[in-house]
């Protein structure tokens, strides 16, 4: 049986298990799995994972999106260009060898599911979080042709602090993404700290997170007339992009 699955640490609900799962049964799809799969250390990718041939493909998630680079033969553009990776392509080859190549499908999640959204006048971003998918995003908003402001709990020389955040920013970023935790569940009534008060009409609010369905941070930006929009999508086109990916 060939096997797909999800590495990380720890693991625990799984969209991309039930996704997977779901699909198989729904499509009639046979002799394929997909499990997950926590090692505790990235070494272990090695001798778990690509030491067993039934594997053609893999997802990445935390902590392993970064140091699970160094055991890949070739990585996409993106990927290369993000230095991170959440789907990987394994084959066997004529010499019986293991060739791996690593791709971002998180970026063309993103991508295509804030397109349609976009108006004329959603030209600048504040992406609020600096973790791993923020790197997607960003990545995604270059392409797309919107200039942005990474909002961080730390200064740096690409970030500003959340205490630095006026309701002019606010009115000059007229798309705001939020890539931190804050406001997933059970922590519901969390919500990234902005001036909320300067949300117009004019606004898109998108939230990486898809459970609650309506973040706090959703909520408060439609009762400002903004637009909003929840992670699900991304998380459904990044999953079918993997499994053309796998299946090319």
């Amino acid at each position: 049986m060939k096997k797909l699955g999800l590495i990380g640490y720890p693991l625990g609900h799984s969209f991309s298990k039930k996704y997977y799962l779901d699909k198989f049964k729904e499509q009639g799809i046979k002799d394929i799995d997909y499990d997950l799969y926590p090692i505790a250390e990235i070494a272990a990718f090695k001798e778990e994972i690509l030491a067993d041939h039934d594997f053609y493909g893999v997802n990445v998630t935390i902590p392993y999106k970064q140091s699970v680079i160094p055991y890949l033969d070739e990585l996409s553009a993106e990927a290369k260009e993000m230095e991170a990776v959440n789907c990987i392509q394994i084959r066997q080859t004529k010499e019986g060898k293991t060739f791996t190549k690593g791709y971002n499908t998180d970026a063309y999640g993103f991508e295509m599911s804030l397109k349609p959204l976009l108006k004329p006048h959603h030209k600048r971003a504040l992406v609020f979080g600096n973790g791993g998918a923020t790197k997607a995003v960003c990545y995604s908003l270059r392409k797309l042709g919107l200039s942005y402001q990474i909002v961080s709990r730390s200064k740096s020389q690409q970030t500003i602090t959340y205490q630095e955040l006026t309701p002019d920013l606010i009115n000059q970023h007229q798309v705001l993404i939020n890539c931190s935790p804050l406001g997933t569940f059970p922590n519901i009534t969390e919500c990234p700290n902005i001036p909320y008060d300067a949300i117009t009409s004019d606004h898109l609010l998108y939230d990486l997170i898809y459970n609650p369905e309506q973040t706090q941070f959703l909520t408060l930006g439609k009762r400002r007339g903004a637009m909003v929009k929840n992670g699900y999508e991304m998380l459904v086109l990044q999953a079918e992009k993997n499994w053309e990916i796998w299946n090319q």
